[in-house]
C-alpha cells in the first residue's frame, strides 16, 4: 500500500498538468485515509525504494592490539569478503579491516564472520585441548657455534600449541574462502547461463564490479598488498589438515543466536591503514 500511495504522489509531483496532479493527489489521499497511512510516510518510503545504492567504506573491528590470532581472524574476514564483492584494506596492527562495498554486501560479510569466527575459535580450542598436535613435529633451524663459527642445523621439534592453533585457523579460513567462492560461482552461473540471451544480469554484475573498483581506487590509501599470516607462523601439516576438516564441516549460514557486529560508517579516508602489512 505504501508503494501504491507513493507512486501516486510521485505522479502528482512530476506532472505539469494541474488537473492530473490534483487527481493523483486525491487518489493518494483516499488510499491513505482508508489505510490510515500518513502521506509523509508514503513519500519517504518511495524515496527510499528509488534511492540508488552506492559503495561505502565501513570499519570492521577485529580485536584489541596484542591479542593472539588477529591475523587469522583477518584472514577469515578477507576470505568471506572476497566471495561477497567486498574489497578490504588491513590496518598494520590487524586490529581492524577497512571494508569497501555496497552496504548489503558488507552486512552479509559481518553476519557470516560473526558466525564463522565463533565456529573457528571453538573448533581450534577443541583441537588444542585434545592434545592431538603434540604427536606432530615441526622442522626448525637451530644456530650453533662450532669452532668459532655459526652453523645452521635443521632439527625436528615438537609443535608448540600456539603454532598448532595458528595453522589450524589458517587452514580453516582458507577452506571457508574456497567454499564461499564455489557457492558464488554456482549462483552467478545460474543467474547468467552461458547460452542466455538476456544480458541484463551480466551487465548489472559488471557495472557493480566497475563501480566498486572505481570507489576503492579513489578512496583507499593502502600502499601494499596484505599477504596473510603465513609468514609469521611455523608450519604444522597435522594442524592444517585438522583445520581444513573443520572448515569443510562449518555451517555457512548464520545462527539466530549469533548477532552480527555492526561496523562504523566513516566518510573520512583511513589514515595509517595498509593492506600490505598486518
Amino acid at each position: 500500500m505504501l508503494t501504491r500511495i507513493g507512486g501516486l504522489l510521485r505522479q502528482a509531483e512530476s506532472t505539469d498538468n494541474e488537473h492530473e496532479a490534483e487527481a493523483f493527489l486525491a487518489a493518494a489521499q483516499r488510499l491513505a485515509t482508508r489505510s490510515s497511512i500518513d502521506l509523509t510516510v508514503a513519500r519517504a518510503h518511495i524515496a527510499g525504494r528509488e534511492r540508488r545504492p552506492t559503495p561505502i567504506q565501513r570499519i570492521i573491528p577485529i580485536g584489541e592490539p596484542g591479542k593472539r590470532g588477529l591475523r587469522t581472524y583477518v584472514q577469515l574476514f578477507v576470505a568471506i569478503a572476497a566471495a561477497n564483492d567486498v574489497r578490504c584494506d588491513v590496518a598494520r596492527t590487524s586490529t581492524q579491516v577497512y571494508a569497501y562495498g555496497f552496504d548489503s554486501d558488507i552486512d552479509t560479510c559481518e553476519a557470516l564472520y560473526a558466525s564463522l569466527l565463533v565456529q573457528m575459535v571453538r573448533a581450534s580450542d577443541q583441537y588444542i585441548k585434545s592434545g592431538q598436535y603434540r604427536s606432530a613435529t615441526v622442522e626448525k633451524v637451530v644456530i650453533e657455534k662450532r669452532w668459532g663459527r655459526k652453523v645452521q642445523r635443521r632439527v625436528q621439534a615438537p609443535v608448540a600449541g600456539v603454532t598448532a592453533r595458528l595453522n589450524f585457523q589458517m587452514a580453516f579460513a582458507a577452506r571457508i574462502g574456497q567454499r564461499l567462492a564455489a557457492v558464488k560461482a554456482e549462483v552467478e552461473a545460474e543467474a547468467v547461463p552461458a547460452d542466455s540471451t538476456a544480458a541484463g544480469t551480466a551487465l548489472a554484475l559488471r557495472n557493480k564490479e566497475i563501480e566498486l573498483t572505481d570507489f576503492y581506487t579513489s578512496t583507499s590509501e593502502a600502499r601494499g598488498t596484505w599477504r596473510g599470516p603465513q609468514a609469521s607462523a611455523g608450519h604444522s601439516a597435522a594442524a592444517r589438515r585438522a583445520g581444513d576438516r573443520a572448515g569443510k564441516a562449518a555451517r555457512l549460514g548464520t545462527s539466530p543466536e549469533l548477532g552480527a557486529p555492526r561496523g562504523q560508517l566513516t566518510t573520512r579516508k583511513p589514515r595509517g591503514s595498509n593492506n600490505g602489512s598486518a
